[in-house]
């Protein structure tokens, strides 16, 4: 599928969406269900003045978490996957810590770490980590042990080893894993926005909750959908950019 038909396919989405939100807002008639075209309007009138700030604070706090979750878990799960030792050395801990509910660790990381931005940060490296670790090294466990005879043969070393094989193998895996974590990654930033800051689209959503005033509260929640469909938009085309093999 080219990049423009997937466009038109997105375009697609959003209109059946807005559809479907302004047929219920007509059966319900309710303040609290208003017109998606009211919406919008509200929208453009404050992104400027109230949203842009709280939506770049998301954003941040989304990056880096995940910034983090990549230097850290990719390299992890290479080695886990290559090396035996590494994967019998460190399996037992991720099996034991992947299952714990991360947002069950929210207050222990904000007495540690304050309510400030690092708790908020962390937590999202800690939702996506997991993911990226196991994926990446499922990834590798998964290549057949011919592929690497002939880079034996040559003489590669190590660096060789991940640089030609394991790393491309494995990218995929990698983008799924991401791809699977962003969303809970998002939802769980909404919730520890609502503790502890002034800036965030959770802080936003629920200010203008409590105020009951639903139009910048639905406004807030378009801007928190978009940046996921941006994001997510993102790790498909670095997917089919990078792992473009897989498209042929």
């Amino acid at each position: 599928m080219t990049e423009k038909r997937r466009g038109i396919w997105y375009i697609y989405g959003i209109l059946i969406f807005i559809t479907l939100w302004y047929i219920a807002a007509i059966l319900a008639d309710l303040p609290i269900i208003p017109n998606p075209w009211i919406v919008m309007m509200n929208l453009l009138n404050i992104f400027m003045s109230k949203i842009l700030i709280h939506g770049f604070y998301s954003l941040w706090r989304i990056m880096a978490g995940v910034f983090l979750a990549v230097i850290i878990g990719v390299p992890v799960g290479l080695c886990m996957g290559y090396f035996v030792k590494w994967d019998n050395a460190l399996s037992p801990i991720v099996y034991l810590t992947y299952p714990i509910p991360k947002i069950a660790l929210l207050p222990i990381l904000m007495l540690l770490l304050g309510l400030g931005e690092l708790s908020k940060i962390v937590m999202i490296f800690l939702i996506i980590i997991f993911q990226v670790i196991v994926a990446v090294r499922d990834g590798v466990k998964s290549i057949p042990k011919e592929t690497y005879y002939p880079l034996y043969s040559l003489g590669a070393n190590y660096i060789d080893i991940f640089r030609e094989i394991l790393i491309p193998a494995s990218f995929p895996q990698f983008l799924t894993s991401v791809r699977v974590a962003m969303a809970t990654a998002i939802s769980v930033l909404f919730f520890t926005e609502t503790f502890g800051t002034e800036y965030g689209m959770g802080y936003f959503i629920m200010d203008a909750w409590m105020r009951v005033n639903y139009l910048e509260m639905y406004s807030g929640i378009v801007v928190l959908s978009s940046i996921g469909l941006i994001l997510f938009g993102l790790i498909d085309y670095l997917d089919r950019r990078i792992c473009h093999w897989q498209y042929k």
